[in-house]
């Protein structure tokens, strides 16, 4: 690459990065590329390309869109793209020309070549950092071996005949009108092999359905005693959840069953549910986990639930840690958001899941193990995770306006949308399009008319302080003051600007303070709600957790945070929390995995045509009896509802699904 054009590329880059178009791991990147061998400087400004959309949660960059205009997708005008193009040179003109050029460049290593550990990876017509076109592979090699494996027969000791005498015991009732029985159908296909993926929306039964395939696997189990069981799930709050969830299926189911299973000996067994980096045994300052591929996880089941939020690293360092004489099962929304970091592994196992794709091995099995038919619509030639890939279809607690609103929106039905905001009169749904803050703050403070909500609830209960009495009274009072925070929230699009999470705290806690609500005499005071954003190995507490700053019973003047775990509270001292942020707003993303009575989704003036569809859905979703939809611009949610996200990725590929 000659010194002028360097220079000229990397002006551009810098004018990019100084203007808040690029982060400065790109440039940086690109930089560290050349300094390894000859480059051209179409490979320079690939390097940024790929660096900077793997931040934007793409695992590699297609090298057909580069004949096109990027520009949409990296939040640039087409000015800037055209002048960091003009700034490269001769751009080639379609994907085999970019092939042609990558593949003679030393840093690029094309798959099926000899490998001297080049930075980059062309793999067909995909360019990718080398870490994450290893993690894809592994991934796909891991995840279709399980399919694959489960497609010869059920283990030895373990028959239809057993699987059908079970199910029939677990699920007594068939469904009502002669509905197709999704559930029962879905624990059988996870008997099938050491695969299993339920996805379905809010309501539709998930932990139901994965409680009884527990039973299941516990009923004809070789050594009933001796069945191992992992509960986890990407955050702490999400994991909470799943095993309260579970715990009280089992309770339930037990009940029924009577002494046939001992389902609540199980369920004592299973021990508490944990986060997928304490499960897998996270290390303070590495992305290296104590148990890998040398040191796999003692386990005979592993139900992960939330699994849109787990992103292609963790993925690939869970399969990785995964024995393959395990059972995995893999609970999630496909539809929900995807993770914050690069991947979209659920969207990618389960993209077709509607409409089934069973082939008639699959179907027959089915009609064996369950007296399940599964109907006509739904045959066809799916590829092997299909097989193993059950989409639960009947939501039986996501109903009314709440329910309709999510589904107009999933279905990209951006009229059927505004009418359901327009049209509700039950309470359930409001649209509010404010001019000033101001209402979100009275929101923010007390709900709306015919929605019970604000933080006013949990803040007086907090004021009143905690009654006096033994350990187990303040331990009382900390729960209702946990649980009624944790009845409403707001949700924000976006992180920076006057709608979004920066501002919004601000502006919420100086009204909560005008009101006498709290009292801030620092960074931090008691009331205060704060999420962890970094992994605290020291603390126990995990990015994404949320907690109190409440009073130290033990210790006058000291404050504790106090985090829930489902039916148990755990604290640390403030001080220990190095990182934090408050909490009265936070972002969709990191809701997801939450459930809130009362749930506000606000969304800024202007999008910059970065909002998508998933967002809007799952801001919907976390709403259990009442949703309010805040944005200034109508027309910022019409733009999300009509663009969906799309990240690039070569798993559907690899995994031929």
């Amino acid at each position: 690459m000659s010194i002028e054009t360097s220079a000229a590329l990397f002006e551009q880059v810098d004018a990019l990065t100084e203007n808040g178009q690029l982060r400065r791991l790109s440039g940086a990147f690109a930089r560290f590329v050349a300094s390894v061998g000859a480059s051209s400087p179409q490979l320079m400004a690939v390097c940024v390309l790929l660096s900077e959309l793997e931040g934007r949660g793409h695992s590699c960059l297609m090298l057909d869109e580069l004949e096109g205009d990027l520009s949409g997708q990296l939040g640039w005008t087409s000015d800037e793209w055209r002048a960091l193009r003009d700034a490269a040179g001769a751009w080639p003109k379609n994907a085999a020309a970019w092939r042609a050029l990558l593949a003679g460049c030393d840093q690029v290593l094309p798959v099926g070549d000899l490998d001297f550990q080049q930075p980059l990876v062309l793999d067909g017509e995909r360019l990718y950092l080398r870490r994450y076109w290893r993690d894809e592979t592994l991934v796909a090699e891991a995840v279709r071996g399980r399919a694959l494996g489960g497609l010869i027969a059920l283990d030895a000791e373990t028959s239809t005949a057993d699987v059908r005498h079970w199910l029939d015991i677990l699920f007594p009732h068939a469904p009502r009108g002669g509905a197709t029985d999704w559930q029962k159908i879905a624990c059988a296909v996870a008997m099938r092999g050491k695969l299993g993926i339920i996805t379905g929306g809010p309501g539709t039964g998930k932990t139901y359905t994965v409680a009884r395939l527990l039973a299941l696997l516990f009923a004809t189990a070789e050594r009933q005693s001796g069945l191992r069981v992992a509960l986890a799930a990407p955050t702490g709050k999400a994991a909470a959840r799943l095993k309260q969830s579970i715990d009280s299926a089992l309770d339930d189911l037990a009940e029924k069953v009577g002494s046939a299973l001992p389902l609540r000996e199980l369920a004592a067994r299973m021990g508490a549910a944990r986060t997928l980096h304490s499960l897998l045994g996270a290390r303070p300052d590495t992305r290296a986990f104590q148990h890998n591929a040398g040191n796999q996880l003692e386990v005979d089941v592993l139900i992960v639930d939330e699994a849109s939020m787990i992103h292609l690293e963790m993925m690939s360092a869970l399969l990785a840690a995964l024995p393959k004489t395990a059972t995995l099962i893999l609970l999630g929304d496909k539809d929900q958001l995807a993770s914050v970091e690069a991947g979209a592994v659920l969207g990618d196992l389960c993209h077709n899941a509607e409409a089934g794709g069973y082939e008639s091995e699959t179907l027959s099995y089915v009609q064996a193990s369950t007296g399940q038919q599964i109907p006509d619509g739904f045959a066809g030639d799916g590829g092997p995770i299909a097989q193993q890939t059950v989409m639960l279809r009947e939501s039986r607690r996501f109903g009314g306006p709440i329910g309709a609103l999510a589904l107009a929106v999933n279905a990209g039905n951006a009229a059927a949308s505004l009418q359901v905001l327009r049209d509700s009169t039950d309470g359930k749904v409001a649209w509010i399009d404010p001019a000033q803050s101001s209402d979100l703050l009275q929101l923010a403070l007390a709900g709306r008319t015919g929605a019970a909500g604000g933080y006013q609830a949990y803040l007086k209960m907090v004021k009143n302080g905690a009654p006096e009495g033994e350990e187990v009274v303040h331990l009382a009072w900390v729960k209702s003051v946990l649980t009624s925070f944790e009845t409403f929230r707001i949700l924000c699009a976006v992180r920076e600007g006057e709608w979004g999470v920066a501002g919004l705290n601000d502006v919420i806690e100086q009204r909560l303070q005008s009101a006498g609500l709290l009292r801030r005499s620092g960074e931090w005071y008691v009331g205060r709600p704060v999420m962890v954003t970094r992994n605290d190995y020291g603390t126990g507490v995990f990015n994404g957790d949320i907690g109190l700053t409440l009073p130290d019973p033990a210790r006058p003047g000291a404050l504790r945070v106090y985090f829930s775990e489902g039916d148990n509270v755990r604290s640390v001292l403030a001080t220990r929390l190095r990182n934090v942020e408050t909490a009265f707003a936070m972002t969709v993303h990191k809701s997801q995995g939450s459930e809130f009575q009362h749930t506000v989704l606000v969304l800024p003036k202007d999008s910059g045509g970065m909002l998508v569809r998933e967002l809007i859905y799952t801001g919907i979703t976390r709403a259990r009896d009442y949703f309010t939809l805040l944005t200034p611009n109508g027309q910022v949610l019409l733009d999300a509802i009509a663009q969906r996200t799309q990240r690039a990725s070569g798993l559907r590929t690899l995994l031929g699904n």
